[in-house]
């Protein structure tokens, strides 16, 4: 059981964990960039870890704004000087996760912000991001896949390129598509045949989308786009239709409490909706989002799922299951890390797993 002599905390760290929805991006630690600055002769606001905290992570006394939010990432792009430096934080992202006994991880990253800034090739620049994630993976015993992010801004022709480059990567763990960035200013329609097409092909396709604006970019989501998954989705509630959309398509919702107060999506961790959309039978998963932006880790969230949103441990477990089922891997390996994970639970005396007769409906 969860709760005994061992700190909360402790226990939760030692869970096995999945996560679905982290951005490499957002997951830098800040002494690697001052370190990084150093080598590289690179100018930052300042060079003290504490000072620097507020240019490149949401801090307590920031109000929630989606676009300060966001604005974290344009610093942090003065660092992707190098192949060694990319190749550093793309390593370094990993070990992070396993760090926290994240045991599969889809790491989505988008190509063109790690290039841009010197003008990588995005081929070049995708492979450092594989070479170097996929080594941390077989060292500290991870499985992880990736996920190209096209951004709502872009132009088509640039997301074309991208699209052909998670295609022709899927022997690199390459199993998915998202579209991120602002929903308010930029709609998705003129990249829906692009993302159709790399469905069609057998990505799976993920939609940052009912973030900051309302249920009907959800819905646009799911039945323009063909999205599988949503990222975050908080505003869902606001449209029964679309809940029952959701449901019926058996869409996961990729849900980050943390974030999603920092960027103003919830006012408040209390109002969040992840518990009453799990209750109301929509398919929700607890992910870390951007941990270096939002200074948390996945054992943070799902502390903040248990303390803050009262979920029970039964309702914890099958949210880890629903990761697990909700991912991108091919049907026989979500069968067998599920058993894998059962097997472990057990061993940490918490039984309670979803049992496979439950699971079949997904499959």
């Amino acid at each position: 059981m969860l709760r005994d002599s061992v700190s909360l905390r402790e226990k939760i760290r030692r869970l096995p964990k999945v996560d679905i929805h982290r951005h490499l991006e957002g997951s830098l630690r800040l002494s690697t960039i001052i370190e990084i600055a150093r080598e590289e002769g690179i100018p930052l606001p300042s060079y003290d870890l504490d000072k620097l905290r507020r240019y490149f992570q949401v801090i307590d006394d920031e109000e929630p704004d989606f676009q300060l939010f966001l604005s974290k990432f344009r610093f942090l792009r003065r660092v992707y000087s190098t192949r060694e430096a990319i190749q550093r934080i793309a390593y370094e992202a990993v070990v992070d996760a396993a760090r926290d006994n994240v045991r599969y991880l889809e790491l989505r990253f988008n190509p063109v912000a790690l290039a841009q800034s010197q003008g990588f090739p995005l081929n070049q620049v995708s492979d450092w991001v594989f070479e170097a994630a996929s080594k941390a993976a077989s060292e500290r015993g991870i499985q992880v896949n990736f996920i190209i992010t096209i951004t709502r801004d872009m132009d088509v022709g640039t997301a074309r390129k991208l699209v052909r480059l998670a295609l022709n990567n899927r022997n690199r763990g390459v199993v998915g598509l998202d579209l991120a960035g602002d929903e308010v200013n930029y709609p998705a329609y003129p990249l829906v045949p692009l993302f159709r097409e790399a469905r069609r092909r057998g990505l799976g396709i993920t939609i940052h989308a009912g973030e900051v604006t309302g249920a009907e970019r959800v819905y646009e989501a799911v039945e323009i786009l063909g999205a599988n998954r949503i990222g975050h989705g908080v505003k869902s509630t606001q449209d029964l239709n679309v809940l029952d959309l959701l449901k019926f398509k058996r869409v996961v919702l990729e849900m980050c409490l943390t974030s999603n107060i920092q960027t103003g999506a919830v006012r408040e961790l209390e109002s969040h909706p992840l518990l009453a959309l799990y209750r109301l039978g929509v398919i929700v998963t607890l992910n870390s989002d951007d941990p270096g932006v939002s200074n948390t880790t996945l054992t943070d969230e799902y502390l903040l799922a248990l303390r803050g949103l009262k979920l029970s441990q039964e309702e914890l477990m099958d949210i880890i299951c629903n990761g697990i089922l909700g991912s991108f891997l091919p049907v026989g390996e979500k069968i067998e890390l599920l058993k894998e994970f059962k097997r472990e639970l057990k061993q940490l005396h918490m039984p309670f797993f979803p049992e496979q007769k439950e699971v079949l409906q997904w499959l």
